[in-house]
């Protein structure tokens, strides 16, 4: 039997390819980084074919690294970043657009007319979601307005729509000659047009958003074999496709309702396991699928998702100039015992959950003569932990439980001072595997449960190993006192791009 599964794992500054073994260990990666491209203020796009030219340089690159084929590959596993949609001709396979990023605020507009019109949560029922510029429905109503000739030629289905996992798939399966239209119900979830109860496209959400059918992928399970890939990966079986922070929970064995992870990465994203039971959330918080294992039931999870995380500590790097490299931002930070009274709220883009506030904006408050970069430095990354705080705290009282421990992956996870914010703000203990490649682990495991590599959910759990835990040590007191300052700095953020009232 063939014993190595790779992994694409496409995200939103850079696209990996990692070969894992039976053990779950890599034993070869290859990375490269793409372009972000800002047409206007609040705009981010990304070329669909640098990231296409990026998959194939980093899967050559991998198999060289190990010494091997594509023919040595059990099955291939796809995770990508969410919500970021892309349309493209199905004859030619050509982009007719950049795709809109996950972040991207233009339909700010549309947002403001549809919660007026209907409310904010006119679609949570069907979809768990509110009304946001986040989710790929308005994203696919903006390109079908403004892109000519589009809206004709996607009720034909001359033009294909998709998340980054349905792009890629597509052309891993052969594009043009034969490749297959699909997505799977994580990413489809996060599309706002699909029902959360039967797992397919919903026609009040398609005709709200002018969506044609003829454009959408076929929703398909997050664990099966979908085709075979043609080059790079020329005959390993596609085998997986899930979003992301889905791919992270099942990379961190979160297979069980009440266990839940947090990956930082560009943003942060804390999502818990509910198991089979659809939890709906008063708190903000998203409903969403986790994953679907074949013909299995489905398992679902609430996220917590927050815009600005490891992001961050970029801007402060490259804007601010306060750090030269973002793994400096550690010392610097422990070179003070606390944030000196400051505070900071990187709303850069508004505020995700749990207080979807579009209008909200960053701002660095309690600032004296004392004040200085090591203090700004230390109350950045108490604000990514405090974020934290309030999504889980949301789940807490949405699912009414309270999970004993937060998996922790992502590059943020790396700074052990960070690490121990996170067990003091937020009152959990915090678990780093050996292995914080999960969004890639997640990926593969799932692509070789597929194809017969792992035999079940306990040997993979098997897997994973821990490398370190931390347990809150900080006084209540203290803990209480930046609870609070946090929320009257983060009341006085929001709105703050509308103006006064």
């Amino acid at each position: 039997m063939k014993d190595f599964v790779g992994a694409l794992d496409q995200g939103t500054t850079s696209t990996r390819f990692l070969i894992f073994d039976r053990r779950g260990q890599i034993v070869a990666a290859d990375q490269r980084e793409h372009r972000q491209i800002h047409p206007q203020p609040g705009w981010v796009e990304h070329d669909p074919e640098e990231i296409w030219s990026n998959c194939q340089a980093v899967v050559a690159g991998a198999l060289a690294q190990g010494g091997l084929r594509p023919g040595d590959l059990a099955a291939v596993g796809l995770a990508n970043q969410r919500e970021t949609s892309i349309v493209w001709d199905r004859r030619t396979g050509a982009p007719l657009h950049n795709a809109i990023v996950w972040m991207d605020a233009r339909t700010e507009a549309a947002v403001a007319r549809l919660r007026g019109e209907r409310g904010r949560d006119c679609l949570r029922e069907r979809t768990g979601l509110p009304i946001a510029s986040y989710f790929s429905g308005l994203k696919l109503a903006w390109l079908l307005e403004h892109a000519p000739g589009l809206r004709a030629m996607a009720e034909s289905g001359e033009v294909l729509f998709g998340t980054v996992d349905s792009w890629l798939a597509w052309k891993l399966t052969g594009g043009p000659r034969g490749g297959v239209h699909v997505t799977d119900v994580t990413n489809a979830s996060r599309t706002q047009m699909m029902n959360l109860e039967s797992l397919q496209w919903d026609e009040v959400c398609l005709d709200l958003f002018g969506a044609p059918r003829a454009c959408l992928p076929q929703i398909r399970s997050s664990s099966e074999i979908y085709g075979l890939c043609a080059a790079p990966l020329a005959g390993a079986p596609l085998c997986a496709i899930l979003g992301d922070q889905q791919a992270a929970l099942f990379g961190q064995a979160c297979f069980q309702a009440g266990q839940g992870k947090a990956t930082y990465g560009t943003g942060c994203f804390i999502v818990m396991n509910t198991g089979a039971r659809r939890v709906d959330s008063t708190r903000g918080l998203l409903t969403t699928l986790a994953y679907r294992l074949g013909q299995s039931e489905p398992v679902y999870a609430l996220e917590g998702s927050i815009a600005v995380a490891g992001s961050l500590v970029q801007w402060l790097r490259d804007k601010i100039g306060i750090v030269g490299a973002s793994a400096d931002i550690e010392a610097l930070a422990a070179s003070v015992p606390d944030s000196g009274g400051v505070v900071f709220v990187p709303a850069f883009s508004g505020l995700y959950a749990p207080h979807w506030n579009e209008a909200a904006r960053g701002l660095i408050i309690g600032l004296t003569h004392f004040s200085d970069k090591a203090h700004l430095a230390r109350a950045a990354l108490e604000a990514v932990a405090l974020q934290t705080h309030d999504a889980l705290e949301a789940m807490a009282e949405d699912a009414q439980i309270r999970p004993e421990a937060l998996k922790v992956d992502g590059g943020m996870s790396a700074n052990n001072l960070f690490m121990q914010m996170i067990a003091d703000l937020c009152s959990i203990a915090v678990e780093r595997p050996s292995c914080v490649e999960a969004t890639a682990t997640g990926a593969a495991y799932a692509a070789g449960l597929a194809a017969g590599l792992w035999s079940s959910l306990d040997e993979i759990g098997s897997l994973r190993r821990v490398d370190r835990t931390w347990k809150p040590s900080m006084r209540a007191e203290r803990r209480d006192k930046a609870r609070a300052a946090w929320s009257r700095a983060l009341a006085r953020s929001l709105d703050w791009a509308t103006g006064p009232s």
